[in-house]
């Protein structure tokens, strides 16, 4: 059986999707590009996609799957400038997530006008559905993201070694139950990167230990500290806390997250 294919065709359908995808997996991973940059990555992607179709080795099915995850990550490198091959592993993945919930909201799309139009399509058709698809996507992402945002904090926390506050990003997390064994107060959680840049702030005889429990893990052991004093911003209001307890995350809270604090919701309280 023989298959009939417009090159110019797919060029397009390809390209169109990729710009979709590029901005999609930028929205998410907080990536900013021109936009002669994403028309060139997402040109760059349809071209070697082309290409892996035309090239006469084993099956077309298997010279896409095999192209796939390095057309993306060099669509990625093209387009936000990303280098570091975990990045761009990640990134990858994160765009890879985004096509299948593009193509499943597309095919939706496609299956009720092919029932309008009783069976009819065309390229036109299919752009604009996939146009409509990314539209819907983007909406839900964006509101995903506002919801994040509204439990994110400003914290400053000064820190004597550089004598000078520094700002921290923090996710106030409603399911964050850890308290101190002994006295019973709440502690948030850091990252270990964070906890170097203020490690001046941990004195040993402020040293406290953490049990916890959590998914995957049944119990483990926090390293955690007590610092003299936390400013956090909330909405326009400033709530200053003393002897706050902070435990040291070395899993958990990735480097490149926004926020690098997970903190307690009793914090907030009055």
């Amino acid at each position: 059986m023989y298959y009939k294919l417009y090159i110019d065709s797919i060029f397009l359908l390809q390209m169109t999707s990729n710009l979709y995808l590029l901005s999609l997996a930028g929205r998410i991973l907080g990536c900013t590009a021109t936009h002669k940059r994403i028309w060139l990555g997402a040109m760059a992607g349809a071209g070697i996609n082309c290409m892996a179709m035309i090239i006469p080795v084993g099956t077309m099915g298997i010279r896409l799957m095999m192209t796939a995850i390095p057309v993306s990550m060099g669509m990625l490198r093209i387009t936000y400038r990303e280098h570091s091959g975990k990045k761009l592993i990640h990134s990858s993945l994160v765009m890879a997530c985004c096509g299948f919930f593009l193509g499943s909201i597309m095919i939706w799309l496609l299956n009720r006008i092919r029932m309008i139009l009783k069976g009819r399509n065309s390229l036109f058709i299919t752009i604009v559905i996939g146009y409509l698809a990314y539209v819907v996507l983007d909406r839900v992402i964006r509101w995903m993201q506002s919801r994040r945002d509204n439990c994110l904090r400003e914290v400053r926390i000064y820190v004597p070694a550089l004598k000078q506050e520094i700002r921290v990003k923090a996710l106030v997390d409603t399911g964050n139950h850890l308290v101190e064994p002994v006295n019973g107060k709440p502690v948030s959680v850091v990252s270990e990167k964070l906890a170097q840049s203020m490690s001046s702030c941990f004195c040993p005889e402020k040293y406290h230990v953490v049990p916890y429990q959590s998914v995957g893990k049944e119990r483990g052991i926090l390293h955690a500290y007590e610092l003299p004093c936390m400013i956090i911003e909330d909405h326009g209001n400033q709530v200053s806390k003393e002897h706050v307890i902070v435990a040291i995350c070395n899993a958990g809270i990735p480097e490149e997250s926004i926020y690098q604090m997970i903190l307690h919701p009793r914090l907030l309280e009055n």
